[in-house]
């Protein structure tokens, strides 16, 4: 991965949505925001993507289709809660949906993040520090 992509993921703001109206905010480096921390527990979490391969851009059609395959394979977990997401970029002027899971340790984030052909997830542990976890290609 270059400098600049690796800059915009931990530039970016992963939004959560919690309900209709409230959202939180996960930072790279800092601790899971209260909000969360609340109805993650001491799970493992994910905010993952399917969205632009490689960190490339797609067609609106294959980036949809892709997030919707990944949407069904976490749902098909039996332990995980799934919550709408977005990233959105600070450096540069773009955003992706993304989706915020609990209940999916790393090793099942690492294999969809491959399958999905992503170079990064946002990871952590309950209220621990949101950490990049950069995928090998």
């Amino acid at each position: 991965m270059d400098d600049a992509t690796l800059r915009a993921f931990r530039s970016t703001c992963y939004l959560v949505c919690l309900d209709e109206v409230r959202w939180a905010s996960i930072r790279i480096d800092q601790p899971l925001p209260p909000p969360l921390q609340a109805i993650t527990g001491t799970l493992p979490w994910g905010f993952i993507t399917a969205w632009n391969p490689h960190s490339q851009p797609h067609a609106e059609a294959e980036n949809l289709a892709r997030q919707q395959l990944l949407l069904t394979s976490l749902r098909e977990a039996p332990a995980a809660r799934v919550f709408p997401a977005i990233g959105v970029g600070m450096v540069d002027d773009w955003s992706e949906p993304s989706l915020f899971v609990i209940g999916i340790d790393t090793a099942e984030l690492d294999m969809l993040g491959r399958r999905y052909r992503q170079d990064a997830y946002v990871h952590g542990r309950g209220g621990s520090v949101a950490r990049l976890r950069l995928l090998a290609s």
